[in-house]
């Protein structure tokens, strides 16, 4: 297995970071509409660093794997923290070592922007990722509530 290059996201990488957002969602059976993908896309190409970014994992010039993370501030630390929205890799490259590449460029990107605290979630289903999660990172006690739908 070829060590994944891991980049920023281009515009001209649409195609295949719909490919690979779609099957993230699909994982979890969720869709969006048209109308998020191309909001979502234009925002992952911002300029602004109070906006979501992506990094793409590529090993032989395709796409095969995508994080999307968002610096935010933090009302017990000075600096802001990071949060993993999206971590995705192809299932054929699971366990190769592309999703441990993908959290340690945000975890050198946060170090970067003196922004220690880097962290995320999964479902309890994910057995697959939470062995890497548990290499990489701490589970936490928290439990995430939100608004019920109405």
């Amino acid at each position: 297995m070829k060590t994944p290059l891991i980049r920023p996201l281009r515009p001209e990488d649409e195609v295949a970071w719909r490919g690979l957002w779609f099957a993230y969602l699909d994982f979890y059976g969720a869709s969006v509409p048209e109308e998020v993908y191309a909001t979502y896309f234009a925002r992952l190409l911002s300029d602004d660093p109070g906006e979501y970014h992506c990094r793409l994992a590529l090993v032989d010039d395709t796409a095969v794997g995508l994080v999307h993370y968002l610096f935010h501030r933090h009302g017990w630390k000075l600096e802001n923290v990071v949060y993993i929205q999206d971590l995705y890799v192809t299932p054929a490259l699971r366990g190769s070592g592309t999703g441990r590449a993908l959290i340690e460029t945000v975890y050198v990107e946060a170090d970067a922007a003196g922004c220690p605290s880097v962290y995320w979630l999964t479902q309890e289903f994910n057995e697959t990722a939470r062995v890497l999660y548990d290499r990489v990172g701490e589970v936490t006690p928290f439990i995430k509530y939100q608004r019920p739908a109405s």
